[in-house]
């Protein structure tokens, strides 16, 4: 079992907790199917750009830095993350700095975590593996997206209520717990690369199976497949990861 990249050093109060959803996409990144999968799409001469939206504590996209060569077969892969709370860019620098250094024989190149919404700072068809953690929680509405001015800035103390706010961000999704995520799929033909894929977590109320469907009309060329699953809820699967890719 490959390690989980150390986070003791994140302040949990103000950004998400590696949980359930966390380890799932770990397990599913390091399969047997999906590694082979990335190799195969990659190749030892190509060298990937894998990019996490709201990457939270930084556990994720740290774990694919510091297991660049057990993932792609090869360390000449950049790693980067954008998140909208500058407390979690803060956060994940750190995580992946340490792992970086626990995995000296196997971690790529992290290129940083950068402050932003969803895939804004990101240049067109620049990134080759999209990874997102979603807020998928139904809620009655949709926290208001930020601007600057409500981004508390990482060098001063937050309030309670900023706190609260940026964690209500991780997790709150609106409508069937779903806005955020459309916004990012809607962004997909544009950012992905020609070798594109993107993992995407989604839990049952996510209706996973018409999101699916949704992919599908996006063109011919556009494949989607349930890669990883954990638990049951009334015979669905609570949580699963979606593998989206170009052919």
């Amino acid at each position: 079992m490959l390690p989980t990249p150390d986070t003791s050093h994140v302040a949990y109060e103000r950004i998400y907790e590696p949980a359930e959803d966390s380890f799932l996409l770990l397990d599913t990144l390091s399969s047997a199917s999906e590694t082979a999968f990335l190799r195969e799409r990659f190749g030892k001469d190509y060298a990937p750009l894998v990019v996490e939206v709201g990457p939270g504590s930084g556990v994720v996209i740290a774990f694919v830095h510091a297991q660049a060569e057990v993932l792609f077969g090869s360390r000449n892969v950049f790693t980067a993350a954008v998140d909208v709370n500058g407390h979690a860019c803060k956060a994940t620098n750190e995580t992946a700095r340490k792992a970086g250094m626990e995995n000296a024989a196997t971690h790529g190149k992290f290129l940083g975590a950068f402050q932003g919404n969803l895939v804004e700072p990101l240049k067109d068809q620049s990134v080759d593996v999209l990874i997102f953690n979603p807020p998928y929680v139904p809620t009655p509405e949709l926290p208001k997206q930020p601007g600057q001015a409500d981004l508390p800035h990482v060098d001063t103390r937050p309030t309670f209520d900023e706190d609260s706010y940026m964690l209500s961000l991780s997790y709150a999704g609106g409508k069937d717990g779903m806005e955020t995520t459309d916004r990012l799929i809607d962004s997909l033909a544009n950012v992905l690369s020609s070798k594109g894929c993107a993992y995407i977590l989604l839990c049952a109320q996510n209706k996973p199976e018409e999101v699916k469907e949704r992919i599908r009309t996006l063109g011919d060329a556009w494949k989607v497949e349930t890669v990883g699953s954990s638990g049951k809820q009334a015979g669905w699967e609570r949580l699963q990861i979606v593998r989206i890719w170009i052919e």
